[in-house]
């Protein structure tokens, strides 16, 4: 007897973006055995170029509308993030399944557009948050089926990350001459990591917050309301959520602090009636009734290549001069890789100061500061 195993429908792709960020997909997405033809732009046609030679990719497109017109089965979206809405929604309604970077939109309403655009065109949307994969997050998630917390009635999560620690040059990379009109981006615009880390162990979602930011002070033009193209002037901000279940979740987004971002940048804390587990940024433990654990060495990730690596040179200029010690704690989570900051593909979305949780949930990217 001849067993014949059917293959899955090959996938073609269309990344819209070609910055520093969508490189690291880029590879992942073309050695995928299910897809078979990978194709880019960016409004900057040298960027798409480089990227199609550097990862044999299988061709540039000249616009993000041209993208659209192509056959390609899905596009990925890695531009700056508050343009993220306008262009998922336009995939949509092209008819293309799309994964975008976080966050999945700036505002309320383009929120709800692209959740009306999965519901009328039966296409997928996803989200790439990562903290559903954090060492931390897997440990909690696991623990928390156990049952071992007893009831989880406080948690906390913070997205640890300070401006000097990568995010000057990220935003210079992609913002150009007026990079510091964009590099004000509201903290509470960008709560996934944090966010997803607590919802990603703990079943359930968000049913009302408070919020409240800290007004930024250094006067360097970034967090300046008469620069900032979101009119914007926090660089921290804290917010507390009441959740579906009764209990209570804490997130902290932080741009100005003294903390080393480059080690763990994203934390996370579990309170449950029977026993927690606590992180700072070298230190992780597990604590019950009787006792603590240190669980820092499970919960440690290890490189899988050298930061020397020739692979990693265009990812991000200040990991270049790091020196070869820090290669474990800087790829572990890093704090210089840019973000979806490095394209300029795309168009510029309404600023609002609302955020709100979606129903569109799920996690397959790498990390990302």
């Amino acid at each position: 007897m001849t067993l014949t195993i059917e293959r899955p429908h090959m996938l073609s792709l269309g990344i819209v973006g070609a910055g520093q960020f969508a490189g690291s997909f880029a590879s992942l997405f073309k050695i995928h055995p299910d897809v078979d033809r990978v194709l880019v732009t960016d409004l900057l046609p040298e960027r798409a170029a480089e990227l199609v030679a550097r990862e044999g990719l299988d061709g540039a497109v000249d616009s993000f509308d041209a993208m659209l017109e192509t056959d390609v089965d899905a596009v990925a979206i890695f531009t700056q993030r508050w343009t993220h809405g306008p262009l998922v929604v336009r995939a949509l309604r092209s008819g293309k399944h799309v994964y975008s970077a976080v966050p999945m939109a700036f505002s309320e309403e383009e929120i709800a557009a692209i959740i009306e655009a999965v519901r009328e065109t039966g296409l997928t949307y996803m989200m790439g948050e990562t903290s559903y994969y954090n060492p931390a997050t897997v440990f909690a998630r696991k623990k928390a089926a156990e049952g071992a917390f007893g009831r989880i009635f406080y948690a906390e999560g913070d997205y640890v990350h300070d401006m000097d620690l990568g995010f000057y040059a990220a935003y210079q990379y992609s913002g150009g001459e007026d990079w510091k009109r964009t590099a004000s981006y509201p903290p509470m615009h960008y709560p996934t990591h944090a966010i997803g880390g607590v919802l990603g162990a703990i079943p359930g979602h968000a049913v009302s917050v408070s919020c409240i930011g800290v007004r930024d002070d250094r006067g360097d033009g970034v967090f300046d309301r008469e620069v900032s193209q979101f009119d914007n002037d926090f660089s921290n901000a804290t917010a507390l959520f009441g959740l579906d279940n009764g209990g209570v979740m804490r997130i902290n987004e932080m741009r100005r602090v003294g903390y080393p971002s480059q080690i763990r940048e994203s934390r996370f804390r579990y309170f449950g009636t029977e026993a927690s587990l606590e992180q700072i940024a070298t230190v992780s433990v597990w604590q019950d009734k009787q006792d603590v654990t240190d669980i820092s060495e499970e919960l440690t990730t290890q490189p899988s290549m050298s930061l020397d690596d020739p692979s990693l040179a265009h990812v991000a200029p200040s990991c270049a001069r790091r020196s070869s010690r820090d290669t474990r704690r800087c790829t572990t989570r890093t704090g210089c890789r840019p973000c979806s900051t490095g394209s300029r593909a795309g168009t510029r979305a309404a600023t609002t100061s609302s955020w709100t949780t979606s129903s569109a949930r799920s996690s397959t990217a790498p990390c990302r500061p």
